[in-house]
């Protein structure tokens, strides 16, 4: 196939994926998104994604990772930029060469048939955002929801930190936690410094899910008070919290020891 070249910042296909790199407003309207990277785009064929377009930097076709993936790729259009217009899509210091423009999954489970989901509540930091669905997706997570004040799943820094786990799940945005958490028909947990009972005591088997609140203000009374059963990590140590990523990561994992 052969390779198109872009040179100008004012040609137009370039111009919308400026604006898909910064604006997530732009990545709602298209439904799309760019992967930064080979192992993005791996994790995304491994899980039966068509990528759309392919761009590429000038040292890209010197790297064999890169080259294998172009192959796999045969017919996928491929376009190559110019090294300054190619940083401009990418928050990387060091651009590795590779970007794909990706239609955004759709989602694929409700609330009502989730086995094993998270609840995430105004999760704001993109990589505790990432971090959270890199370890869900490695716990065996089936579905996530995100509240509207969470940080886009979707945008190049979550990606990043997600290394790929958004394609082993179905990812709902700007979602009414309060209505998921009623049509759940699984048992709701929330972690509270005031609960008794400690996460290790806590029968986790079953359909379940786990509410995670924001990094400063903690989950919203409403959404403790869906909770079914509430509990504490225990924290032997002299710091009194968990960032959300890290208690995430807890919760998730001693369900998976539970269950095994």
């Amino acid at each position: 196939m052969t390779i198109k070249r872009i040179t100008s910042r004012d040609n137009p296909f370039y111009k919308s994926l400026l604006k898909l790199s910064t604006s997530a407003r732009e990545r709602r309207l298209a439904g799309q998104t760019l992967l930064d990277g080979a192992h993005l785009l791996r994790a995304y064929l491994d899980a039966g994604g068509k990528p759309l377009h392919l761009l590429l930097n000038e040292q890209a076709l010197q790297d064999a990772e890169i080259i294998s993936l172009l192959d796999t790729c045969e017919y996928v259009p491929q376009t190559q930029l110019d090294d300054a217009l190619f940083a401009q899509l990418s928050e990387l210091k060091t651009p590795n060469g590779l970007l794909a423009l990706v239609d955004i999954p759709p989602v694929k489970i409700e609330a009502a048939h989730s086995f094993f989901a998270l609840l995430l509540e105004d999760i704001q930091d993109p990589g505790n955002l990432g971090s959270i669905l890199r370890s869900a997706a490695a716990a065996g997570c089936d579905a996530v929801f995100l509240s509207q004040g969470c940080a886009d799943a979707w945008s190049p820094r979550v990606l990043r930190a997600g290394m790929g786990g958004h394609f082993a799940l179905s990812i709902t945005e700007s979602a009414d936690l309060l209505q998921v958490a009623a049509e759940f028909t699984g048992k709701l947990l929330a972690a509270s410094l005031q609960a008794q009972q400690s996460l290790y005591d806590c029968n986790l088997r079953g359909k379940l899910a786990f509410a995670i609140g924001n990094e400063g203000a903690g989950l919203s009374q409403a959404l403790q008070d869906a909770a079914q059963q509430h509990f504490i990590i225990p924290m032997p140590g002299k710091i009194e919290s968990l960032n959300a990523a890290a208690a995430t990561a807890a919760c998730l994992f001693e369900a998976v020891r539970q269950r095994q």
